[in-house]
């Protein structure tokens, strides 16, 4: 049966039918139709951010941390563009969001109308598809399209112009009783030739490793389980990508903690001098890479990944087996098991050898101080206060992102909530936002730097008005500090434009948005004050004043190989005596 529906009742009725609980926006004339719709029912709720680039971080955060499509909704020109960073983050680490956009009226379309954009001529490289509904019968066709393009085959964002006629106009709609008819058939289950010539390889690996990425959390909590099985079962070691902490947990005997520019020793040396590397739902991305020509030299490669665009995209791989990550391992592990569950464990065993020579550098050592907070130890202390808790991080973006990599264990996938790809500053307040209203009762914590977290510092007045208990954790070191890092390290110590002179009080900055304020610049005094901020219901800005020149190390500098790493000084000594080649 089919009624008659405004457009604007069919986005609403088309969102109810695609399970939608939630809607970040930001209202405006374009899509004022919609929202009287919203005003009328109960179902979805609204969350009123104050920037349009906060409702698509928001967005992206109820995403990651749910597994379901996070969706936003603002209005037409200036709306549509500050929407358009959030947009790009969600597309390079390939978070499922739908962007409903307001547009002028059919009519006034190209003639430079109040608030007119080309929103699609925009966003159409910043979106894995997108729609302009000039006919309102066609609008809830689209929308469900929109979430079946969003979340299958590699996730991604899309975004639908929906002009304001066409939300006025009348026009029947129909649930739909399936999945929507499209061309768009992404691939899911591996071919079972090149399944066979992984098995082989793993087979009779000597020296492996398991290089896993944001793929498996994307495709769902099977998938991780089945890494971990294969992990377990092979006794071969695990890395990851930014995006793929928590897929492998960190407590995990097979575990080497994070791989790449920011990576650990015996992760990066083992990537190098592997013989049979096993990517699974990762890209081979400049960040991990390092030098191309000098990446894992003459190891064997199997590449799994559902986008069959990033197979041989950046490395050539020897494998590729295009499909779903947790379709591909469930068959791989089914055949491994069936032809006896085989591998080289004499020669695994001697590897693990060499990587705890490498795990002995200790490489993420640093020289702690009674005097001042390093921020290794403010996170330290981070973990220890927070890991028996139900906890979920969000970042944004510098050296505080990266030592909340490395510092901070993730057992479980979707805890971990961070702007790869883009590295987008100002993500993480917004984002804790969305994670928070997913999950109202957890403990939601944004780790920050001061210059980041001043970028989208609006929505903490969000925080306020739906009452969210988000913890925003500011490493505040006065300085841009991965901008002035590599200042410092490759731009011959000329600090061009990498610190503020005109810093907010943070604590008096907590107060005027109405909720706490917690300053804390003594080590003695750290503990104390983490729990003071987990022990407050409400939202807490945290201002942890720390070493302003402390560098984030291990670091692979630009177009050097994984084993050509700078160490900090405390680790350095060590990586010498296991043999790793190390620039000071």
């Amino acid at each position: 049966m089919s009624r008659e529906m405004t457009g604007a009742q069919i986005v609403v009725q088309a969102l109810k039918d695609q399970g939608v609980d939630t809607v970040f926006g930001y209202p405006g004339g374009a899509v004022l139709p919609i929202y009287d719709e919203l005003f009328k029912q109960n179902d979805i709720r609204h969350i009123l951010v104050r920037h349009e680039q906060g409702a698509a971080h928001a967005a992206e955060g109820y995403a990651r941390s749910t597994g379901r499509p996070g969706v936003l909704l603002v209005t037409s020109g200036p709306g549509a563009t500050n929407a358009v960073t959030g947009l790009t983050d969600a597309l390079m680490d390939s978070i499922p969001i739908i962007c409903l956009s307001g547009q002028v009226p059919t009519f006034l379309i190209g003639n430079d109308a109040f608030q007119e954009a080309d929103t699609v001529g925009i966003t159409r490289p910043c979106t894995k598809h997108n729609w302009l509904v000039k006919d309102t019968a066609r609008l809830a066709g689209v929308i469900h399209q929109a979430f079946y393009v969003a979340t299958h085959g590699r996730p991604g964002p899309v975004l639908i112009d929906i002009p304001k006629d066409v939300q006025f106009a009348m026009a029947p709609y129909v649930k739909p009783d399936k999945a929507p008819r499209l061309p768009y058939a992404p691939r899911v289950k591996g071919d079972p030739e090149r399944i066979r010539e992984a098995v082989e390889l793993i087979e009779n690996a000597q020296r492996p490793i398991i290089y896993s990425g944001g793929g498996v959390v994307n495709s769902g909590p099977e998938a991780s389980r089945l890494l971990r099985e294969l992990a377990d079962e092979t006794g071969f070691p695990v890395t990851s990508t930014l995006m793929g902490l928590g897929c492998y947990p960190a407590s995990g005997k097979g575990w080497l903690g994070m791989l790449g520019m920011h990576g650990t020793f015996e992760a990066n040396m083992a990537m190098h001098d592997c013989d049979v590397m096993i990517c699974i739902g990762a890209r081979f991305d400049d960040r991990i890479t390092g030098r191309t020509d000098a990446f894992s030299p003459g190891s064997k490669k199997i590449h799994i990944d559902i986008d069959p665009s990033s197979i041989n995209k950046n490395i050539l791989v020897d494998v590729p087996i295009v499909g779903d990550v947790k379709n591909v391992l469930a068959d791989m592990i089914a055949l491994w098991r069936e032809r006896g569950a085989r591998t080289r464990a004499d020669r695994v065993d001697n590897w693990w050898r060499q990587i705890k020579e490498w795990r002995s550098v200790q490489c993420l050592r640093y020289r702690n101080s009674d005097k001042i907070i390093k921020p290794q130890y403010a996170l330290q202390r981070l973990q220890a206060l927070t890991a028996d808790r139900d906890r979920y991080v969000t970042t944004e973006v510098g050296q505080h992102q990266m030592w909340a990599a490395q510092f901070l264990g993730f057992e479980e996938p979707n805890r971990w909530m961070t702007s790869g790809g883009l590295g987008t500053m100002g993500y993480g307040v917004p984002a804790s936002v969305g994670v928070q209203i997913a999950h109202p009762d957890a403990l939601v914590i944004n780790v920050a730097g001061e210059a980041s977290f001043m970028m989208n510092m609006q929505e903490m007045s969000t925080a306020v008005q739906y009452r969210l208990p988000v913890k925003q954790f500011i490493l505040n070191n006065e300085r841009l500090g991965m901008v002035r890092q590599w200042q410092q390290l490759l731009h011959g110590e000329r600090y061009s434009a990498s610190w503020s002179e005109a810093l907010p009080d943070f604590v008096k900055l907590a107060e005027a948005f109405g909720c706490k304020g917690i300053r804390c610049d003594d080590p003695a005094d750290l503990d104390d004050a983490i729990r003071e901020m987990l022990d407050h219901p409400g939202p807490v800005i945290f201002d942890c004043v720390v070493e302003k020149h402390e560098n984030c190390f291990p670091m692979i500098p630009s177009g050097k190989a994984h084993n050509e790493m700078l160490l900090g000084d405390a680790a350095t000594e060590g990586a010498i005596e296991a043999g790793g080649a190390v620039l000071v």
